[in-house]
């Protein structure tokens, strides 16, 4: 009786969480460990099947890099990285779309469908949703390069940038009792995809649909200070230093900067959480401790 008691009081708890949220819309990156492990597979689907069936519209966004090497390992073909962004020829690019809308992007639908929910699988081509051009990056310049030349372009291939989102395709399905589940390949004013950074696309979708929330799953338990301590909020002006004095670095600074450009865009706040923690979107959004890093 006690623990049924400790589970109602729960519920109670909840319950402010729930009445604030009601149809707002819920972005949520979901990518590292908590796409590998099974237990934790179906304990995502839950969750999002339970947002929804509360009146909450979820939208997924998903990667799938460790799925595409492993692909990529079968066909001898060694991927090749810049700046943390994978090189994408025309080989790999098949390969990235076939892994990502055709494996991935499925399984996760499959997945929330078998859990009682309503979900379909979309990549960025699907009514022109993600529009993208060619991602531009710069050689990074040694001293005497910045004095003698202008920097260097590197060509990545077929790595993209959002340009535009048209958000009519995913409200017209979450009125629809829908559940989106995006893969992060972009379309080109010719019509040929574009491999863009799940992290940049979840963010700019959040923006365009004006998102209560965009939810960055990830593989660490957020943003942490200099003595290794987990920072619970954050306000987006104090980022440039903390990337200046390099405690935040590597593969956080894009998660960052994905959250600033969430919340200038119009997203009411950002959260880094760690994804293999059990039930980690519910703790973040029906909890008053919530969990990883708040920035906003």
């Amino acid at each position: 009786m006690k623990e049924s008691v400790e589970r109602a009081k729960v519920l109670v708890e909840s319950l402010p969480y729930m009445q604030e949220f009601r149809h707002k819309t819920v972005v949520i990156k979901y990518g590292g460990h908590a796409m590998v492990d099974a237990n934790l597979k179906r304990q995502f689907a839950l969750d999002v099947v339970l947002l929804k069936q509360i009146g909450i519209n979820p939208v997924i966004v998903h990667g799938g890099g460790p799925q595409i090497n492993l692909f990529l390992d079968r066909l001898n073909i060694k991927p090749s990285y810049v700046q943390g962004m994978r090189v994408t020829d025309g080989e790999t690019m098949d390969v990235v779309e076939m892994v990502l809308v055709g494996k991935v992007n499925k399984e996760i639908v499959g997945l929330i469908n078998h859990c009682g929910g309503k979900a379909v699988g979309l990549s960025g081509r699907d009514g022109d949703l993600v529009c993208a051009r060619k991602l531009q990056v710069s050689a990074v310049p040694s001293e005497k390069d910045l004095q003698d030349k202008p920097p260097e372009l590197i060509d990545l291939g077929r790595v993209g940038q959002v340009t535009q989102i048209n958000a009519g395709v995913l409200e017209n399905l979450y009125q629809g009792d829908f559940i989106p589940v995006i893969a992060p390949v972009g379309v080109g004013e010719d019509g040929q995809a574009f491999n863009i950074n799940a992290d940049l696309v979840a963010g700019a979708i959040a923006g365009a649909l004006s998102a209560e929330k965009l939810i960055l799953l990830t593989d660490v338990e957020g943003v942490k200070n200099k003595a290794g301590q987990l920072i619970n909020n954050l306000p987006k002006e104090e980022l440039e230093t903390l990337i200046t004095a390099g405690t935040i670095a590597g593969g956080m600074i894009p998660k960052v900067r994905c959250c600033e450009d969430a919340i200038e865009r119009g997203v009411k706040k950002t959260y880094i959480v760690d994804g293999r923690m059990e039930h980690a979107i519910l703790l973040e959004m029906f909890t008053r401790e919530g969990v990883g890093t708040e920035i906003y």
